[in-house]
């Protein structure tokens, strides 16, 4: 088939079957085009988009800002490799980042290609600066699929039959009042680790998702993360915020943490960062970052100029007057809309998020219902996507440019689809 012929769905779905392991997970969805919160498949289909690509997106399909600075890197070149030769982007957005830092503190940051390698960077990063080894994690976490994150994501479908895994990570309790875990119930329970498992003074590390977004899209409570910041203070343990799906505006707030009023140590983004290219970085205060040997950090592709370029346009978008104000716009609508579904609908069981980064939980202890609200919700046109350690989470990631009547159309979608989910 010539590149420009338009393969159809059955053509694409049979090639994949073909060619591509059954280990990646993929839906039946093929797309070819895309636009602000509207995508549409190979037969010509449109559908509104809350998925964004597991939050790569929450500036819209086709950002102008970003799609022209795109445009204007690759005219110039599209790699180099920073050790062999530097070059004006990547050191551009070291410093923009630093502007955006939530705190106080001089930064410096590493630039790599997924958030799965940028948290590897920060651990390798948190154990050079403190010489200690031991992790410590959370339930409920997702922090990637390589070695080292597959031993901190707690979901065994990523890591089952991949071992052995990464060794000195070890496991806390995270809040979750849903299912009963009160911030008291996790603080006792990372106090006993410390006396049980893992003495504090071998500890380099914490990592922290300030909204967990595979684990279901729960918002650490601010208690929690001050007395977890006050711990890892008293203990000498870097703080690690991993903001790789809630961060880059998720929230409204550059950074989620922001809203908790916290500082970290380091910090992990990804994502959105890229604007759709392959981008991630890990921030932190200068004397940190500064802690590893020249050689110990760095990779072939990390901080390509194109997708530093396309970083830079989202920062500019984050940063410019009334982003904030619609982000939060945004949130307050899909929460009012989602509390009055909840209101009418049993299988519902809580409502939950930070800002527009806001998900459902169903009362049903399993994926079924989930996976039934998904399809229906697809059959109509609305792409949607699960998550929680049960699967009975729906996730909304619409993007932060989408109308109030794209927003609307969505969540109707969705509530019809609920309606056919419910058992017979």
């Amino acid at each position: 088939m010539k590149v420009e012929e338009q393969a159809s769905t059955a053509e694409v779905v049979a090639a994949r079957e073909r060619y591509v392991p059954r280990g990646v997970s993929t839906t039946g969805l093929v797309v070819t085009r895309a636009w602000g919160a509207r995508i549409w498949d190979a037969d010509g289909r449109e559908y509104l988009d809350f998925a964004g690509g597991i939050a790569c997106q929450n500036l819209g399909h086709g950002s102008a800002g970003v799609v022209r600075a795109i445009h204007e890197q690759v005219d110039r070149y599209l790699h180099q490799c920073f050790m062999v030769g530097m070059y004006e982007p990547y050191v551009e957005l070291c410093r923009r980042l630093d502007e955006v830092w939530p705190g106080e503190a001089a930064t410096k940051s590493l630039l790599l290609n997924s958030g799965a390698e940028a948290i590897e960077n920060a651990v390798k990063i948190a154990r050079a600066a403190t010489g200690r080894d031991a992790v410590v994690v959370f339930d409920r976490a997702f922090h990637g699929r390589t070695n080292l994150t597959m031993a901190m994501t707690s979901k065994l479908v990523y890591k089952r039959g991949f071992g052995p895994l990464a060794t000195d990570v070890h496991r806390a309790p995270a809040p979750y009042a849903y299912r009963g875990v009160t911030t008291e119930d996790a603080l006792r329970g990372l106090d006993l680790l410390f006396r049980q498992d893992v003495d504090p003074a071998e500890v380099a590390c914490v990592v922290l998702e300030p909204v967990q977004g595979e684990g279901g899209f729960i918002p650490m409570p601010e208690e929690f993360v001050v007395a977890l910041k006050e711990r890892c203070e008293r203990h000498g343990i870097l703080y690690v915020d991993d903001e790789v799906q809630a961060g880059s505006g998720r929230t409204g707030t550059i950074w989620a943490i922001e809203r908790l009023g916290i500082e970290p140590d380091l910090l992990v983004a990804g994502k959105t960062l890229g604007g759709g290219l392959p981008l991630a970085a890990v921030t932190g205060r200068a004397e940190l970052m500064d802690s590893v040997h020249p050689g110990g950090l760095g990779g072939t592709f990390g901080g390509n100029p194109v997708a530093c370029a396309a970083a830079l346009a989202v920062l500019d978008e984050l940063s410019a007057p009334g982003f904030r104000e619609r982000a939060e716009q945004i949130g307050a609508l899909m929460r009012r809309r989602l509390d009055e579904i909840a209101a009418q609908q049993p299988l519902v069981g809580e409502v939950r998020g930070l800002g527009a980064m806001l998900a459902l939980e169903f009362t049903e202890p399993n994926g079924a219902v989930a996976k039934r609200v998904v399809a229906g919700a697809r059959e109509r046109g609305l792409v949607l996507l699960s998550c929680g350690l049960d699967g009975n989470v729906i996730r909304l990631l619409p993007p932060l440019s989408a109308t109030d009547d794209e927003l609307h159309r969505g969540l109707a979608i969705l509530e019809e689809s609920l309606g056919d989910a419910r058992p017979e």
